[in-house]
């Protein structure tokens, strides 16, 4: 198996590249990437074209367009249309050239905005979405659902791993275009270097969510892979959630800001909580290592070794 040929779409994003540093750790070595001016993933002919030449074994596929709450009100159409043509030129390419096995990186806001928590696989398409990423999220359920048609009508072992909230080093903060962990650090971290001025963050602070390190997202696609799981779509996090206002004091204390936390109630909640059920991925035999004060700590280090490097994302 670490001779296997593996294409890992999206190795400069967050989860792209962390997923490619612990197959490497691992021993991985045949291993094909590709950035976005060299192979873009939206244009069919160049990706039917890369894949029937390449012929990879396996596919992970990370690539996508992401971003937080005011980046999915403001671009819509890029939410939308960008991941539909990643996802489908993809996936398709991989059934035509036979590849052996895909794993699909989705995310957690595919379930209904109102959904019992914590949220069980099975509550796919029971609800409605969260009108603010609803865009994302479409894209995300039509590219599961993708895997899911091949695995049954052709047998393919292409299936969905469906993380929760993610954080870590070479996140996206970007204050434009970030989710909220990043986000907060950038925002903490500055105010502190300006006299601990005031923070200002969106709305009450009292929904709810769960967050996952990066490095254990990547370590669960490994495992995924290497025990090659037999179901369509699986969730991965950590089983536990906190308040947003709960979230801005951790983060707080870890930057050492000391100036008030104003929050901005004019700004929407999104969803009131979001707590993904473990209990399948659990039930082979995976589980998350590393406790969110931990994690935090180590992207907000991050942070600060490579604030002066950081990359400002568009849209």
């Amino acid at each position: 198996m670490k001779e296997d040929k593996i294409y890992i779409a999206g190795h400069g994003g967050l989860v792209g590249s962390t997923v490619l540093d612990v197959f490497q750790r691992r021993g991985y070595s045949n291993i094909i990437t590709r950035t976005s001016s060299e192979l873009d993933l939206r244009n069919q002919q160049e990706v039917v074209s890369f894949i029937t030449a390449e012929q990879p074994q396996a596919i992970i596929l990370a690539a996508a367009r992401v971003g937080g709450i005011l980046a999915n009100d403001q671009y819509p159409y890029q939410f939308l249309y960008d991941n539909l043509a990643i996802q489908n030129n993809v996936i398709n390419a991989a059934h035509e050239n036979d590849v052996e096995q895909l794993v699909f990186l989705g995310s957690s806001c595919i379930y209904p905005r109102n959904a019992s928590q914590p949220l069980k696989e099975e509550y796919l398409l029971t609800g409605a979405l969260e009108p603010t990423n609803q865009w994302y999220a479409v894209a995300k359920i039509a590219g599961l659902k993708l895997c899911e048609a091949l695995g049954k009508q052709y047998g393919r072992n292409y299936f969905t791993l469906m993380p929760t909230n993610l954080y870590g080093p070479r996140d996206n903060f970007d204050l434009e275009t970030s989710h909220v962990v990043p986000a907060m650090i950038r925002k903490f971290h500055e105010a502190s270097e300006n006299g601990h001025q005031p923070v200002r963050l969106w709305g009450t602070g009292r929904p709810r969510r769960e967050f996952l390190f990066v490095q254990d997202l990547a370590e669960a696609v490994l495992f995924a892979y290497e025990n090659r799981l037999g179901d369509s779509m699986y969730n991965i996090g950590t089983g536990e959630d906190l308040s947003i206002k709960k979230l801005a004091k951790i983060v707080q204390q870890i930057t050492g800001h000391q100036g008030d936390i104003v929050w901005d109630k004019s700004k929407p909640d999104g969803t009131p909580r979001k707590l993904l059920d473990v209990s399948k991925i659990h039930s082979e035999g995976w589980h998350h290592r590393t406790d969110l004060k931990t994690g935090l700590e180590r992207t907000y280090r991050w942070f600060i070794n490579h604030r002066n490097a950081l990359k400002e994302v568009t849209i």
